[in-house]
């Protein structure tokens, strides 16, 4: 049923058409049949990446029907972010980029909260929720600052820039301030075999471009200064940046890739390890904090802050 409002502005559109509507033919149409023939409604929500009808699903364009067998998950995550299906070599690259992201182990905090909340009992969808919220600037948040920087960076040079010029100027933004460099070292891996593995995959599929570019010439300088190589979020940075991705999407994507990752520790943790086991011993603990305090101290020092009342 239209509201008064739109019910005003189809008798507005009735009268500026130049067409005559008898009153009792309008009365016959009613006004739901006149709100469907001039399509005017109120939308609460737009968005342009599906559409949902009665017995039909359109992503993008394309039935899912009909993309479901016909693609990968890698090209389905493509088209979903970026709104086209890629090429092979391009389906390719992100299917690597996002194997590269699998699993590091129990050694992120992610993991070990996925896991600590699975030892406690927790339902497998709350210990997966806990590991991607334990994402942040220290952990998973590098992906994001390096994409945003590598892009910014291109942007607002001169494309007749020296590389190695404009990789001396993006490390010394940093260092000047003391800062770290994202994308670049890793506390655990000298050099990051992943971060290697896509430079290679990314060179093979002709998927390199100014930002990735920008990231070796950037590793040539942080290997002089700072004896630092690339890292998996380096290296990402670049390629996904290359491949059209904007910065806003690459804490996301390294979810998509980790995720598989938490689901198996989540489910190992249930089926292997006892409930509510024991990670440490009581002897691995160490406290530092104050010793032999009295809570007859607090009463004394209360009672001796009560002003006293004279008569």
């Amino acid at each position: 049923m239209c509201s008064n409002g739109n019910w005003k502005r189809i008798r507005h559109r009735l009268k500026g058409s130049g067409t005559c509507f008898p009153g009792c033919v309008v009365m016959a149409i009613g006004r739901e049949s006149l709100e469907n023939v001039f399509k005017i409604n109120n939308p609460k929500w737009r968005t342009s990446i599906t559409k949902v009808e009665p017995n039909n699903i359109v992503t993008r364009g394309y039935s899912q029907e009909n993309l479901i067998g016909n693609i990968s998950f890698s090209e389905m995550v493509y088209l979903l972010i970026k709104g086209e299906i890629p090429e092979k070599k391009e389906s390719e690259m992100l299917s690597a980029v996002l194997v590269s992201f699998c699993d590091h182990g129990v050694t992120p905090p992610s993991t070990q909260a996925a896991r600590l909340m699975a030892s406690a009992g927790s339902k497998v969808h709350a210990c997966i929720a806990g590991g991607l919220l334990a994402f942040g600037k220290n952990h998973a948040g590098a992906i994001e600052k390096s994409m945003r920087a590598f892009q910014e960076f291109i942007q607002n040079s001169k494309p007749e820039t020296d590389i190695r010029v404009m990789a001396e100027e993006f490390v010394n933004n940093y260092l000047e301030k003391g800062n770290k460099v994202p994308g670049f070292g890793h506390r655990y891996h000298s050099e990051d075999p992943r971060a290697t593995r896509l430079i290679q995959l990314a060179q093979e599929y002709d998927c390199i471009g100014d930002h990735t570019r920008l990231a070796m010439a950037v590793q040539d300088v942080m290997v002089e200064k700072k004896g630092i190589k690339l890292n998996i979020d380096g290296a990402n940075s670049g390629i996904l940046s290359d491949m059209g991705f904007n910065w806003r999407t690459g804490t996301g994507i390294f979810m998509i890739g980790r995720l598989p990752g938490l689901i198996s520790h989540v489910y190992e943790e249930k089926v292997r390890e006892p409930d509510f086991r024991k990670f440490f011993d009581i002897e691995e603990i160490y406290y530092d904090g104050a010793e032999n305090r009295s809570a007859d101290e607090i009463n004394m020092a209360t009672l001796n802050s009560i002003p006293k009342v004279v008569d």
